[in-house]
């Protein structure tokens, strides 16, 4: 429909000569391309964007479906301040020995530390995953809370951790918000939000909701890798053309 009104607004402009005609076609093109890059947003956007990921490696704590809530859950506890790598050697070696609050609770504090070495706070880290899976055990009958306003009672659980589970361990459509999905969605200028509970919020309204749950792996593959915090590769972009570049003072 764009398409069909843009040919016709400029036969309709190309009938005047006159310099006001040419300043009135000039004008009446930016507001419909402003319509065309609009209406783009945000979902054509981010198919495109998914498909510039798949040459990337996927990150770990977002990219492995098949793992159960609670090591989606562990996963993300150990991911805090940590590397993507270190994140996945600690996970599968973890796993490796407990993959449920009953077998992880059963491990002594010591071990347990040394099973998690050497992601970040190692040793707040594995205090937290004990009484994490305590209280799983206690107050849960050892199931992962399928709602956000139970895992959000249990230690060391945000939003971004809560809605990583609801998403992928239990496929109940959530957007999780990290420092990439903050950072691309304002930069883009699809939102503009200071927090990331307002970022999610936000995108909630115009995201469809059937790629809420992938969102974040998209996000953070795309931050990594192209839309970096600082001096992004705008050059090697396939949204580059319809990004508002918020923020961006410099790019390669």
């Amino acid at each position: 429909m764009l398409l069909a009104l843009k040919k016709k607004v400029e036969f309709f402009c190309s009938l005047g000569e006159d310099s006001n005609s040419n300043r009135l076609r000039i004008r009446i093109l930016i507001w419909v391309s402003a319509l065309e890059v609009k209406r783009v947003l945000p979902s054509k956007l981010v198919r495109l964007i998914e498909r510039q990921v798949l040459e990337f490696k996927i990150p770990w704590t977002t990219g492995v479906d098949q793992r159960s809530p609670y090591e989606i859950l562990i996963s993300c506890v150990l991911s805090l301040r940590t590397k993507d790598k270190i994140t996945s050697q600690a996970s599968q070696k973890l796993f490796r020995i407990a993959k449920d609050p009953k077998q992880m609770v059963k491990i002594p504090l010591k071990r347990l530390e040394r099973l998690i070495y050497p992601v970040g706070f190692y040793r707040n880290k594995a205090k937290v995953i004990l009484e994490i899976s305590r209280r799983i055990l206690k107050e849960f009958g050892g199931k992962i809370p399928n709602n956000l306003g139970d895992l959000l009672k249990l230690k060391g659980v945000g939003r971004k951790t809560a809605n990583l589970v609801l998403g992928l361990g239990y496929k109940i459509p959530s957007i999780c918000v990290d420092t990439h999905v903050h950072r691309i969605s304002n930069r883009i200028g699809w939102i503009n939000a200071k927090s990331p509970y307002e970022t999610e919020l936000q995108l909630k309204r115009i995201i469809p909701k059937r790629y809420w749950i992938r969102l974040n792996k998209t996000l953070v593959s795309f931050g990594q890798n192209i839309c970096l915090a600082i001096s992004p590769f705008c050059s090697r972009c396939i949204v580059n053309r319809y990004c508002k570049k918020i923020g961006i003072k410099r790019f390669r």
